[in-house]
């Protein structure tokens, strides 16, 4: 494991490379990143409210043609005036709905797939739930780096996905969770 002075810690993973990093998602070069969005698909606030202000307009006319998508699964549209290609749009589930932990997995993992069905190398995903949504952080952490873990070790043709945190609080808690080890 490498740490450098900005926030940011590389593992290796199979064949694949696992990256913390501290910043803002719609600056990476990837692939793909990852809106955590809302069910109607409707960029507001949060990361999707970034990633609108960014991107343009086009990302939410190919979402309203879309027209939404359950919570726990994943679409994917352009990425407009981003450095991405691509943005994929994970519905991660709200604090007290239920069965949060087994939904937000099943975010993670439909965001990874769908990257992988489209052939892309690269991908960013931000800390799904945790904002709007009221997820704890901690958990978020122990979900998501669990599954894409799982993922990684199931044949993949992803060679780098990165997990994008904004501000220091949720990069320490995704490194504390990093270091107890996959569960």
């Amino acid at each position: 494991m490498t740490q450098t002075q900005t926030q940011h810690i590389t593992i290796r993973m199979d064949s694949a490379q696992l990256e913390l990093l501290e910043g803002d998602i719609t600056e990476l070069q990837v692939d793909a990143i990852v809106n955590a969005a809302n069910e109607d698909l409707k960029l507001g606030t949060g990361v999707a409210g970034a990633i609108l202000r960014k991107a343009g307009a086009s990302i939410q006319k190919e979402c309203n043609r879309i027209g939404g998508t359950p919570v726990g699964t994943a679409v994917l549209t352009g990425a407009g005036d981003l450095d991405a290609r691509h943005v994929i749009h994970a519905v991660g589930p709200r604090k007290g709905e239920g069965d949060e932990d087994r939904k937000l997995a099943s975010a993670v993992r439909a965001s990874l797939a769908l990257a992988d069905r489209h052939g892309l190398k690269s991908i960013a995903l931000p800390a799904i739930s945790t904002g709007n949504f009221g997820f704890p952080m901690d958990r978020c952490a122990r979900v998501t780096l669990t599954e894409i873990h799982r993922y990684l070790q199931g044949g993949t043709k992803l060679d780098r996905v990165v997990v994008c945190l904004y501000g220091d609080e949720a990069f320490t808690r995704f490194r504390q969770e990093l270091r107890r080890g996959f569960r």
